[in-house]
């Protein structure tokens, strides 16, 4: 789990997400350091505490899928059209989210986490909305790059 001197940055950039979007939710997953797992470290306009407890398997949901391809995501329209099983999206689920858009985070050139926003209604990101999550996961690659690996 990140301390809470790595924490500052992301609750920072997902207020700022919040601020600057109209999401319901934002959240940070990091693959564990060793093994192939995802944990999600932070989670902003969250439900319940159920993203503390959720691990996923590499190339498994959003943050898995994310992480394993290296390039952005967006579900419209959950759970149609998504690649895999329902119950392999478990963050989404558990936040009843709809729609999300998720950005990789790069360290040592190599993405070992994401950052998700999200909506709990049928939304698609317009490109600046896309542009505004890619700069926040730069912003935290800086940030955390120190701290994480």
């Amino acid at each position: 789990m990140i301390d809470l001197d790595e924490l500052k940055p992301v609750v920072e950039t997902c207020n700022q997400l919040m601020n600057k979007m109209n999401i319901e939710f934002a959240g940070l997953a990091i693959q564990n350091k060793t093994g192939p797992d995802i944990r999600w470290h932070y989670a902003l306009g969250n439900l319940n505490d159920k993203y503390k407890r959720i691990t996923v398997r590499y190339g498994k949901g959003i943050a898995g899928k994310v992480i394993s391809s290296g390039s952005p995501m967006m579900i419209v329209d959950f759970p149609h059209n998504i690649l895999g099983k329902t119950i392999d999206y478990p963050i989404i689920l558990a936040e009843k989210l709809i729609s999300s858009y998720a950005f990789p985070l790069f360290f040592n050139a190599v993405p070992k986490g994401v950052i998700v926003v999200g909506k709990r209604m049928k939304y698609s990101f317009s490109e600046d909305e896309q542009e505004i999550v890619k700069e926040a996961a730069h912003s935290l690659e800086e940030k955390l790059q120190g701290f994480i690996f």
